[in-house]
């Protein structure tokens, strides 16, 4: 059986529901408004979307009858998200498959950073064997992009929308580097990552119990 292809709004939705569900497990299942605040998030998305509450209900229904997310009815409405059962998806495999979905293409080093609020991944070891899991489900549920020139990692990308077109992309020359400064770089590089995502858990759990009320 072939992957539904979402709609981009679709995959905001699906994307955002599964990252709650990991990231902030005592607001999950989401209602709609904060399942709106979730899509309109401006950290940890790419691209930053701009979503009209009159805009969810039509493809809320379209995840649901797709067998994708389902309603928990209540006082409040709230939505829940399918995609662990739907593709006996574990907890590593939801966070990557979460984070795609809400940044697109990406390498697997910034994978391993950008997925830290959801699942923190201990070593590189870990990150690709779930992705092998991930690229070898039947049918795949992501692909490697081909590396663009001058990259050092390919991309990965999710297949549950339209064809990812990224990846060939001509890439600026690197620029030359003594190894001393490249490590220097990186370092700094990877602490600016780190300090960026942890501010970025702190706004969207604020958001997220906000959006209780």
């Amino acid at each position: 059986m072939s992957h539904p292809a979402l709609a981009p709004l679709e995959a905001r939705i699906l994307g955002c529901l599964i990252e709650k569900q990991l990231s902030t497990p005592d607001v999950y299942p989401l209602s709609m408004n904060a399942l709106l605040h979730a899509c309109n998030q401006t950290s940890n998305r790419d691209p930053v979307m701009q979503v009209a509450e009159e805009d969810l209900p039509a493809a809320v229904d379209r995840l649901v009858d797709q067998g994708l997310a389902e309603r928990w009815p209540g006082r409040v409405l709230k939505l829940a998200h399918l995609a662990k059962p739907r593709w006996n998806l574990s907890v590593q495999e939801s966070a990557l498959l979460a984070e795609l979905l809400l940044r697109g293409p990406q390498t697997p080093g910034e994978l391993r950073t950008n997925t830290r609020r959801m699942y923190p991944f201990p070593d590189m070891a870990e990150l690709e064997a779930c992705l092998g899991a991930l690229l070898e489900a039947d049918p795949p549920l992501v692909l490697r992009l081909p590396r663009a020139p001058g990259a050092r990692e390919a991309r990965v990308a999710h297949l549950l929308g339209e064809p990812p077109t990224g990846g060939t992309e001509a890439a600026p020359p690197p620029a030359l580097a003594t190894p001393a400064r490249t490590g220097r770089l990186e370092a700094l590089e990877a602490e600016v990552a780190t300090l960026r995502t942890e501010l970025a858990e702190l706004r969207d759990a604020f958001e997220a119990f906000r959006a209780q009320f």
